[in-house]
């Protein structure tokens, strides 16, 4: 069960991360961009700590309120689920 839950942390905070740079890309050169609630949901499904660090190292929703304050609760959240299933 260890093996599992840190293969999914992996997996889906690399997609967090990847997801929100490409948004950040979209965004600069004016195309379809994701919606905001797919970034929380990637977050919420554990991928937080990614889409964070994608957030700040991009540049990118940090004038957001929503994004600001919930991503940061988000993670809180994760750690908290992470922490269950790894004991």
């Amino acid at each position: 069960m260890v093996k599992v839950v840190l293969l999914w942390f992996a997996l889906i905070n690399i997609i967090g991360y990847v997801v929100m740079s490409e948004d950040k890309n979209k965004a600069r050169k004016r195309r379809d961009r994701v919606p905001e609630k797919t970034l929380f949901l990637l977050a919420f499904m554990g991928g937080a700590l990614g889409v964070l660090i994608a957030m700040y190292r991009k540049r990118h929703k940090t004038r957001h309120t929503s994004f600001r304050i919930g991503i940061p609760l988000l993670l809180l959240l994760n750690m908290v689920l992470y922490g269950y299933f790894l004991r």
